[in-house]
């Protein structure tokens, strides 16, 4: 399976992969990608393919927006953890905005919600301040 870094990407679109629908938007030094439906090893491509390196200039970090993901397995939590590391290798930071409670459970479970930086939603990812070396992923 191709790791997120590999696969090219379109800076801005729309992509529908079966049960799972992808949007990306660059607004200046934040790329938001929205997950919607459902994220498993059928879907995970389009995630996968979002969530690589961005190529435009001046993208600083990715936030995804999960409020309307009803449901991730494990092979999408793997995509995110794996663009976690990614985008760290690459000097710039992923985010998670909005899990719904499932998602957030299986975050909880697994311990993921340990490694990635979570917000209660959009609109608070993109208002937060950027975290310091020693601070601890947002778990709000």
């Amino acid at each position: 399976m191709p790791r997120p870094s590999e696969e090219p990407c379109e800076p801005t679109g729309h992509n529908e992969s079966g049960g799972l629908r992808v949007e990306v938007l660059d607004r200046g030094p934040v790329r938001i990608v929205t997950a919607a439906g459902e994220l498993d090893h059928d879907t995970a491509d389009g995630l996968r393919a979002a969530l690589v390196r961005p190529s435009v200039p001046g993208v600083e970090r990715i936030v995804v927006d999960l409020a309307d993901l009803r449901f991730c397995d494990s092979t999408g939590l793997n995509v995110l953890l794996r663009a976690r590391l990614d985008a760290e290798a690459a000097g710039f930071r992923l985010e998670v905005a909005g899990p719904s409670p499932v998602v957030a459970r299986l975050f909880a479970i697994t311990g993921a919600n340990g490694v990635l930086r979570i917000h209660p939603d959009l609109g608070t990812a993109l208002g937060a301040p950027e975290p310091g070396p020693a601070d601890p992923p947002d778990r709000s």
